[in-house]
């Protein structure tokens, strides 16, 4: 069972984002590989939202998101009342729609950007190497990313690159003379530097620095043909707009790095934030943090939105389709097996018959297995429509009914392996669909 839980620019306080991003993930971890409340868990913590997508084992929601709340706020230092009352909780169809929603950039502050796509992608991958990813939820992202490919590529969404890294320089345009003649520091070395110097020199900066925590700037610099800083305070003397995009979970320029009465146009794109906000304080800095430039989001082009929001709602009742259509697999594969079991017996009796008689089963054997093929055919075809209808617990009733077979007893079961020869005779259909697969 999947359920969501999510806070974003909508309905919580970036002082609460940022700190959800701190502490949250390792979180949600914990709650998979310790405490058994959840089977899976894939956290995607951006500048401007925190979700939590979690496979509950069981059906109690309640419990596991009790517990989830409780630890995230734990590892955030945070009160959980606080938390729980800024997030939403999405079971079902909502989750499918969110996650499709957010992977398109269509609940991002700027609807359309470009980088969320990369971080879900992201989020998948860092719950992979956790170990906390279950087959349902990396179905969902897998689709999710789909979803965002088409968007991407069928719609006019994102036509016009925006990112907040874009509307940051944006903003900070107005009061730019020319930003060829502009000093600009870049504090940070990671996917958002390199999107933030690609807009950068799209404005026509050239005189680019770029600082790293971490070290990592002479490497950074050279793949970007940059000038490396050695000193971070000299390095912002020497400045006139300065830019931070790092992940470190404390600030990294704090008010006594900025001289006091030099105009110096500030812009942190990090979370947490990069720039101790006692920064706007000092005379003649100038601070755009996420929260500013959030504020001054442009309203979105509203057909291409529309557009964009009609091809994910297309792609969730496929989704959702499919899930139900394959809810009757395991309830097919009980069936399946229960004749084949049928099937074996009769055969091994013809055998023994045969042996004593000293006559050949070969006939007999195929014309059997030519038999089953036939009964199971429509029952098999039949599951998958309902399946589709949302109607599969009709066809799981059913074969308990008449059978008394479960798929709870039997779903992890495998399909029995009949050579092709003998599918061929079960189903006169097999062939056909094997052509058609090896010309695919």
């Amino acid at each position: 069972m999947l359920i969501c839980l999510t806070a974003s620019h909508r309905n919580a306080s970036f002082d609460l984002l940022e700190r959800l991003s701190i502490g949250a993930p390792s979180a949600a971890s914990r709650l998979v590989t310790d405490a058994g409340v959840l089977d899976g868990a894939v956290v995607l913590a951006t500048c401007n939202r925190f979700e939590a997508y979690l496979d509950i084992a069981g059906d109690d929601s309640g419990s596991a998101v009790a517990a989830t709340v409780q630890a995230v706020a734990a590892a955030s230092d945070l009160d959980s009342t606080e938390v729980l009352d800024s997030v939403n909780v999405l079971g079902g169809k909502d989750v499918v729609q969110h996650l499709f929603a957010v992977s398109s950039g269509l609940e991002s502050v700027v609807v359309g950007e470009t980088e969320i796509s990369g971080q879900v992608r992201r989020s998948l991958e860092e719950a992979r190497s956790n170990g906390t990813t279950t087959s349902d939820l990396e179905r969902l992202f897998q689709e999710a990313a789909h979803t965002s490919r088409g968007v991407k590529t069928r719609t006019r969404i994102g036509a016009a690159g925006r990112s907040l890294v874009r509307l940051g320089l944006e903003l900070a345009s107005s009061r730019v003379t020319d930003w060829a003649h502009t000093r600009v520091l870049l504090v940070g070395t990671g996917s958002y530097a390199a999107t933030t110097i690609a807009a950068l020199r799209d404005r026509g900066a050239t005189n680019i620095q770029v600082f790293s925590p971490s070290g990592r700037a002479p490497w950074f610099a050279a793949k970007h043909d940059l000038v490396a800083a050695r000193d971070l305070r000299q390095a912002i003397g020497e400045s006139d707009v300065l830019i931070t995009c790092t992940s470190s979970e404390v600030p990294v320029v704090a008010p006594a790095d900025l001289d006091d009465g030099v105009r110096r146009i500030v812009i942190d794109l990090g979370l947490p934030r990069n720039v101790d906000p006692a920064a706007a304080g000092v005379d003649g800095v100038e601070l755009l943090d996420l929260e500013t430039i959030s504020i001054h989001a442009p309203i979105s082009e509203l057909n291409a939105e529309s557009e964009a929001r009609a091809m994910v709602d297309d792609a969730v009742s496929r989704f959702r389709a499919q899930a139900m259509e394959q809810s009757t697999t395991p309830a097919l594969v009980a069936f399946r097996k229960h004749v084949f079991d049928i099937l074996d017996d009769e055969i091994e009796r013809a055998k023994r018959r045969a042996d004593a008689d000293g006559e050949s089963v070969e006939h007999t054997e195929r014309a059997l297995r030519h038999l089953v093929g036939v009964l199971l055919h429509r029952p098999s075809v039949r599951a998958r429509e309902l399946g589709r209808a949302g109607r599969g617990e009709e066809f799981v009733a059913a074969i308990d009914s008449l059978y008394g077979v479960r798929p709870e007893a039997a779903a992890e079961l495998p399909t029995p392996v009949v050579p092709l020869a003998d599918r061929t005779a079960l189903d006169p259909t097999v062939s056909d669909r094997d052509d058609q697969a090896d010309a695919s």
